[in-house]
């Protein structure tokens, strides 16, 4: 069995977080793995604590697991220090550690940054530079580009200076009055449109997470980055499609409906 690793926070409601990423990864076939960066309070309704790791423990959590089951593929979500970002980097140089997907959790999609400046600039000059692909959205990818994002001729323009400062791969989320659910991977110097299903569901939290977890199952089980994108958006439309309504506020996607 293939398998992948996500690095990312707790989400003690379920619907984002290492619990979707453990979820999406099982439910794309391959076996979950887990190093915790933080842990938090929260529900569909928002956040009400958070609780950091060290990054000595986080390091003990990352060395565990590539000394025993060497992760396929790598998942990063949201790392709110510059120290444990810089643990992370350290330790998939270490481990060469490949079919690295980096959601650069920064900016929420209501425009609010979620991690301090010097962690964005940590994330920018440690983490980026190793990933295979980065999943940004608008918000993410105007500060990554350091330009406004207000048209897909924009988003194109933007990908491609994310890609050529930072060497990685760019699948440029869409949305945000720009487009219906169009995304934009710009890779090996081009790029290419992958057309989204809008489903009319108010419950999306933890979406972002699910996404890039799901192409880091796909690149894990040897797909090319295209089938990899293409086979995670077919698979987060499943997951809207089944319109799951749990909670007070924007509930979670139904992950594991391919297994029932």
């Amino acid at each position: 069995m293939n398998t992948a690793l996500t690095i990312a926070g707790s989400d003690s409601s379920g619907g984002a977080g290492i619990q979707a990423d453990i979820k999406t990864m099982t439910a794309n076939g391959v076996y979950a793995m887990s190093a915790i960066t933080a842990l938090t309070a929260q529900n569909t309704t928002g956040v009400t604590g958070i609780m950091e790791v060290t990054p000595e423990f986080l390091s003990l959590q990352l060395e565990a697991i590539f000394t025993d089951i060497y992760p396929d593929a790598v998942k990063t979500g949201m790392v709110s220090s510059g120290e444990l970002i810089k643990t992370i980097s350290a330790t998939l140089k270490k481990y060469n550690a490949k079919n690295i997907v980096v959601d650069p959790v920064m900016v929420a999609t209501s425009g609010a940054k979620l991690i301090s400046d010097e962690a964005i600039e940590t994330l920018k000059s440690e983490l980026l530079p190793l990933a295979t692909v980065i999943t940004p959205n608008i918000p993410e990818a105007e500060v990554l580009s350091e330009m406004k994002i207000q048209n897909e001729e924009d988003m194109i323009a933007a990908a491609k200076l994310i890609y050529e400062k930072y060497n990685c791969n760019v699948l440029l989320k869409g949305g945000h009055q720009i487009n219906d659910a169009n995304d934009l991977l710009y890779r090996d110097g081009g790029y290419v449109w992958f057309k989204g299903k809008r489903i009319d569901n108010p419950n999306t939290h933890g979406t972002g997470c699910t996404l890039s977890s799901a192409i880091a199952s796909n690149l894990a089980k040897g797909q090319s980055l295209d089938d990899a994108v293409k086979n995670a958006k077919d698979y987060i439309s499943g997951a809207l499609a089944v319109m799951l309504d749990l909670g007070k506020g924007s509930g979670p996607l139904a992950h594991c409906y391919t297994l029932l």
